[in-house]
Parts: structure tokens; sequence; C-alpha cells
């Protein structure tokens, strides 16, 4: 018996693509895509139970390493703004000498971009 050949056309609808692959591959499908323009398509069966059976038959737990990252990442965090509390508390100390050269620096800063800004009006 002779095989026919068969036309072979893109897809456009996403969901028949999936169901597509699934017939053919016989196989779970989870799909996720972004056209060229950006627009996202989703095909899937529930992406959490696809990467739960995927880490269970690979053996890895990939939601553990990514808690460990963010759990990482998170004590980076906290030590980052306990530095800039720790910075912020040793501003309190600061005696009347020090705060009146700080408001000189400011008042000369202001003063500077106060005559840039007049120079930029009157140059326009």
């Amino acid at each position: 018996m002779a095989r026919g050949k068969i036309q072979i056309k893109r897809i456009e609808n996403t969901t028949k693509k999936a169901n597509k692959l699934t017939i053919l591959c016989d196989a779970k499908v989870s799909i996720i895509m972004f056209s060229s323009t950006g627009k996202l398509h989703k095909i899937e069966q529930s992406t959490k139970q696809f990467f739960d059976q995927y880490q269970m038959i690979l053996g890895v737990d990939i939601w553990n390493s990514h808690y460990e990252n963010m759990q990482e990442n998170l004590k980076k965090l906290k030590e980052v703004n306990r530095n800039l509390r720790k910075e912020f508390r040793m501003g309190d100390c600061l005696n009347v000498e020090d705060l009146r050269l700080l408001e000189e620096g400011m008042d000369k800063a202001a003063k500077v971009v106060r005559e840039r800004k007049v120079r930029l009006i009157i140059c326009s």
C-alpha cells in the first residue's frame, strides 16, 4: 500500500498545536511561546504539574534550589538594610557644627544649581 503525500502547513490555532503534538508524540505537552511581537501564548497542562513531574523523573528539586537562592538574596538584602539603618542612626549623632557645615554645603550646591538654571534659561 502506497502512502500519499500530505501537505505540511502552519497550524495557526495555538491550542490545536499542543493538541497535535500531544497526539503525534503520545506525550504530555506544556508550551510557553513568545511571538516576534512579544505576545505570550501558553498551552499547558499545568506548568507546576509539568515541572513537578520533570523534577521527579530527573531526581532533582528545582523548587528547593530556587527557594534557597531567594533565601540567600533575602539575607543579602537584610544585611544591606541593616547597614543602611546603622549609617542613618550614626547621622543622629552629628553635633551642631557638623550640621552647620552640611547646611552650608547644601546652600552652596543650591546656589550652583540656581546659577546654572538661569544660564540655561538665558541661553535658550
